[in-house]
């Protein structure tokens, strides 16, 4: 954030700091530019260490209905070791890597309602201060935006994302939660599906992609629901229309024919496209890096998606959760 915020925890006439990502969204498993500016407070101070640590807010599944939490899912140690003079301005520039399956927070500058922080905390003397919060945005990887845009070419609609506690069996999932991107279905598949819960799972060698229809509980529970699970590169270059109808298509007919929860494996997780010619469908293979036409479309909702039907007010209410989160992260602080 922009604002300097004393570390209240260390008593008055203490350092301020304030964190200033690079403003660029930043990719998964790429890295987090910024800076850490610190300012002597009215003594000098032994700085211990300085410490940014990953948060999101995430929803958890229970007996007694569902609940939000904040999740640290990593930590870095950027400085320290340090004496910080009077008045002293210091500043201290980092580079971190994002885990590869830190969720998306928007696609083409559209918000998705994910909220993730970079939390910066200061020990000086014994004494930690978690002393500011800043917003954390992350865009989609080349080929989840393929992924996206195909269902969007497809007809089906954007209707929600939110960040799971727990974990997907059969899955190499390495963070604590994952992403949930709600689609409501295409007109052709809307007798059929009542929606389909897309999840990516990244990894250095590409990503898993799972594939939820119908749900009516959670992965792990039993009722209608049919589970795929697909692992594509970061390089595939495909018909990436034809392979996810394909995806639609298994998913649909395994629903149809087994109505209840099963995964299934095309290939081994993380493995690139040379493991996986089986899934390329023949004619044309449009590189998913689109041009123009499709950034327009998409800049009515995430990914061609049908979010842009109710376009302003999604965004407007992302922005004030967001902002809530921030808020009440620091009163929460000033309360404790």
């Amino acid at each position: 954030m922009v604002f300097k915020r004393l570390l209240g925890s260390l008593g008055v006439g203490a350092p301020t700091v304030d964190t200033v990502l690079d403003p660029a969204p930043v990719l998964p498993g790429a890295t987090l530019t910024g800076q850490v500016h610190l300012k002597g407070g009215q003594a000098d101070f032994d700085i211990e260490h300085i410490t940014l640590e990953l948060v999101a807010r995430v929803e958890a599944e229970h007996e007694d209905g569902e609940s939000e939490g904040v999740v640290v899912f990593d930590r870095f140690t950027v400085g320290g070791g340090f004496r910080l003079g009077t008045e002293e301005p210091r500043s201290l520039p980092f580079q971190v890597t994002l885990p590869w399956e830190t969720p998306i927070t928007e696609l083409y500058g559209q918000p998705l309602g994910i909220v993730l922080g970079v939390r910066t905390e200061v020990a000086v003397a014994g004494a930690k201060d978690k002393g500011d919060l800043d917003q954390l945005t992350v865009t989609a990887l080349p080929v989840q935006e393929a992924v996206l845009e195909a269902f969007g070419q497809l007809g089906f609609g954007f209707k929600s994302a939110d960040l799971e506690y727990g974990h997907i069996a059969g899955t190499g999932q390495q963070l604590p939660f994952y992403q949930e991107i709600e689609l409501v279905p295409a007109p052709q598949y809307a007798d059929r599906l009542n929606e389909i819960e897309l999840t990516f799972l990244a990894g250095p060698g590409g990503l898993e992609v799972v594939l939820e229809a119908d749900k009516r509980g959670g992965l792990f529970s039993s009722g209608h629901d049919a589970v795929t699970r697909f692992s594509v590169g970061h390089h595939d270059v495909r018909d990436w229309a034809a392979e996810v109808e394909g995806w639609v298509r298994q998913l649909v007919e395994h629903h149809g024919t087994y109505g209840t929860q099963t995964a299934y494996g095309h290939g081994a997780p993380y493995t690139d496209h040379a493991h996986h010619d089986h899934h390329s469908h023949g004619g044309h293979h449009d590189d998913h890096r689109s041009g123009p036409g499709m950034g327009t479309a998409v800049a009515a909702g995430a990914a061609g998606l049908a979010v842009g039907v109710v376009g302003g007010m999604v965004a407007a209410e992302v922005v004030d959760e967001v902002g809530d989160f921030f808020e009440g992260d620091d009163e929460e602080e000033d309360e404790g």
